[in-house]
């Protein structure tokens, strides 16, 4: 599976979507993400039933952070297609895929509390390594701990 011919695929079907493609990646606007998920999911030529990864990225240089997101598909024994979606690092608000994929509730936990990505509408978003009273998101570039800052 190429990524631009799953963009053009995407763009065919779901009017008005934002997609580029960067590399062997599909780069999905916030708004469209869970719209082109469904899509990847339940149509049949791709039947993307499988989301084995999610993890953040943080380009701190560009201001913004990435969810990266790996999709296979069980029943055709495909992919991964690598689905992407930039957030600002000041507002990282994007929609959870939880709804499409049961297995993004730890990953996207894992996420919001390493680098700070607030996935909207997951069943139960709270801290899945560090505890509640922790302040800040260690995986973020600028994150400086405690005793760093001492020479």
């Amino acid at each position: 599976m190429k990524a631009e011919d799953i963009k053009n695929d995407l763009t065919a079907a779901i009017p008005g979507i934002q997609v580029t493609v960067e590399g062997e990646a599909l780069i999905v606007a916030p708004e469209n993400l869970l719209a082109a998920a469904g899509f990847l999911k339940e149509n049949e030529k791709y039947r993307l039933d499988y989301l084995s990864c999610l993890t953040g990225v943080d380009y701190l240089a560009k201001g913004h952070l990435e969810s990266v997101n790996h999709l296979y598909s069980v029943e055709k024994k495909t992919g991964p297609v690598v689905v992407k979606v930039r957030v600002p690092r000041n507002n990282p608000k994007m929609p959870s895929l939880v709804p499409f994929y049961r297995g993004a509730e730890f990953q996207e936990r894992e996420s919001f509390d390493l680098f700070g990505i607030v996935y909207e509408g997951h069943p139960d978003l709270r801290r899945i390594l560090l505890w509640d009273e922790f302040e800040g998101h260690p995986m973020r570039k600028d994150y400086v701990q405690e005793d760093q800052d001492q020479p």
